[in-house]
């Protein structure tokens, strides 16, 4: 006699937790706002920490992101010229310290190869090194492609960076897996990461600026005309999460003066990353949710 009941009989087995994380990502807006803000209410009663919170908002947020987003701009890529000898391009790659460096023929529009840092290593053992015979094929995707898409392919493809084109073909900018993978666990220190106070501020051709959230306010003032205090906060992240009174989302906006604020990087803990832009007219600050 068999005494297993049907209903325990045909139970499906336990899911995985990439299935549970996969079912977390597919609701739609409303229910993922609601999902949200159900975790933070468990935050706040301490069933979860705050950097559990911190990555599973991380993953929410990687859906809602793009190339273009968190690529590392143009102007900041550090490139090699294959027609460069390798006496030549060797001393700049040991200054950047890049584990990867995109390599252009005739102009950095035209990449025709990624080449490792390790491979150079060849160089000094080999008498018929030929840096063209090194190169890793390139990946190229729009600025477009949503991260989460993008992650996947690093995964499967095993591949660790890409190049991003704009609408003509022409490189506007590099991501690689740790750029993704940090939108989730928060900054990870690598290559790419700001070094130096100018890259803290960095303007486009339409008048807008990516502006790092711990850029000082001393900084910010200098470099906008702004005469923001930094008597209660040394930041202008700071300074946008003092006026919200909590840690902003991505996508939240305000102004202060002639500037607005979007916020385009925040975890749970801290804003990241905000887009500025001033407005023709002054007008009383204020905050806005999208």
């Amino acid at each position: 006699m068999n005494d297993v009941s049907p209903s325990r009989k045909f139970a499906s087995k336990p899911r995985s937790l990439l299935e549970r994380l996969t079912d977390l990502i597919s609701p739609g807006p409303d229910s993922r706002s609601e999902l949200l803000e159900v975790l933070q209410d468990a935050h706040n009663r301490n069933l979860i920490d705050a950097d559990s919170l911190s990555m599973i908002e991380g993953v929410f947020q990687v859906t809602d992101l793009c190339a273009r987003d968190i690529m590392v701009p143009r102007a900041q890529i550090d490139a090699i010229n294959i027609a460069h000898s390798p006496e030549t391009f060797i001393p700049f790659v040991l200054e950047k310290e890049h584990s990867r460096y995109p390599v252009y023929e005739s102009n950095r529009d035209h990449v025709i190869g990624i080449l490792l840092a390790k491979d150079l290593l060849r160089f000094y053992a080999e008498e018929d090194f030929d840096v063209r015979g090194m190169l890793r094929p390139a990946v190229f995707i729009p600025e477009s492609k949503p991260l989460n898409v993008l992650l996947r392919d690093f995964r499967v493809n095993r591949n660790h960076i890409a190049m991003v084109v704009d609408e003509y073909g022409g490189i506007a900018g590099l991501i690689t897996i740790e750029d993704v993978l940090e939108q989730i666990v928060g900054d990870i220190e690598d290559e790419y990461d700001f070094e130096e106070e100018e890259d803290n501020i960095i303007g486009s051709p339409d008048g807008r600026c990516r502006v790092r959230a711990l850029t000082e306010i001393v900084q910010f003032n200098k470099f906008f005309g702004t005469q923001y205090s930094d008597e209660e906060v040394d930041t202008i992240g700071g300074l946008i999460t003092h006026r919200f009174a909590r840690v902003p989302h991505r996508g939240e906006t305000v102004r202060i003066d002639n500037l607005i604020f979007e916020v385009l990087r925040s975890d749970a803990r801290q804003v990241h990353m905000l887009l500025v832009r001033r407005t023709p007219q002054t007008a009383p600050s204020e905050t806005e949710r999208h």
